[in-house]
C-alpha cells in the first residue's frame, strides 16, 4: 500500500523530473562556463541539488521519507542596496539575441537558463507544498522552495552586475500611491478587538434582556 497520496505521488514525479532536468542541465553548464564566479557558484550550489533529488528519492521508496536535513544556504541580506540601485550596472545594457544555431553556451546563457529554472522550480515546490497533506513531506517541500528562492537571488545579484538582467526604479509617484490607497489597521492585535466586541454585544444583549423581561 502506497504510503502517500494520489495527488502528493503526483506532485513528487513532477519535482523529481524536474530534479533530474536541473541536474543534467547544471553538468552541461559546468562543463561549459568560463567565468570563475559562476562556475563556483554552480559548483557550490550543484551538491544541493543534488541532495534535494536524493532525498525525494527517498520520500518515493519509504513511508518514512528523508532523515536528512536539507542544506539550504542563508539569504545574503547584505547585498543589495535600494538606496544604491542605480550603481547596480552603470553601462548601456547589452543586447541579446537567441541563437537558432550554436555549438556552446556562453556564460550569459548559462546564467539565464540557470535562473530561469530556478524560479521555475521554485513556483513548483511552493504549489505542491500547498497540495501535500503529509506534513513531513510538505515541511520538505518548504524547504526546497527556500532553497530554490536563495539560490535564484544569487544568480539574479549575479546578472544584475552585469547588465545582463535589467534593474530600474520604480516611478517616483508609485510608492506615494500605495501609502495613500493602503491604510495601516489600527489594531495590532485583532482577536483582543473582537473579544471587546463580543464584550459590548453581550452587554447590549444584557440590557435589552432587562428591558424587556427576558430571562427572568
Amino acid at each position: 500500500m502506497s504510503h502517500l497520496a494520489a495527488h502528493e505521488a503526483a506532485e513528487l514525479n513532477e519535482l523529481l523530473m524536474g530534479c533530474v532536468n536541473t541536474i543534467n542541465m547544471m553538468a552541461v553548464y559546468l562543463n561549459q562556463v568560463q567565468d570563475q564566479e559562476l562556475a563556483t557558484m554552480l559548483q557550490r550550489h550543484y551538491a544541493s541539488h543534488v541532495q534535494d533529488y536524493n532525498m525525494k528519492v527517498e520520500w518515493a521508496r519509504s513511508s518514512f521519507g528523508s532523515r536528512e536535513h536539507l542544506q539550504v544556504m542563508p539569504l545574503d541580506q547584505t547585498t543589495y542596496q535600494p538606496t544604491r540601485l542605480e550603481q547596480m550596472y552603470t553601462g548601456e545594457y547589452p543586447s541579446v539575441r537567441p541563437e537558432v544555431k550554436r555549438h556552446g553556451l556562453d556564460d550569459r546563457t548559462i546564467a539565464t537558463g540557470y535562473l530561469l529554472n530556478l524560479k521555475r522550480a521554485g513556483r513548483e515546490y511552493a504549489w505542491a507544498a500547498f497540495e501535500t497533506t503529509t506534513p513531513q513531506l510538505r515541511a520538505f517541500l518548504e524547504e526546497g522552495f527556500r532553497m530554490h528562492s536563495h539560490q535564484a537571488y544569487e544568480v539574479w545579484y549575479y546578472m544584475a552586475r552585469r547588465g545582463w538582467y535589467p534593474v530600474n526604479r520604480a516611478p517616483e509617484d508609485a510608492d506615494r500611491t500605495m501609502a495613500r490607497i493602503y491604510q495601516q489597521v489600527p489594531h495590532h492585535q485583532p482577536e483582543a478587538f473582537y473579544n471587546e466586541a463580543d464584550a459590548f454585544h453581550r452587554n447590549v444583549q444584557y440590557g435589552y434582556n432587562l428591558a424587556y423581561g427576558y430571562g427572568r
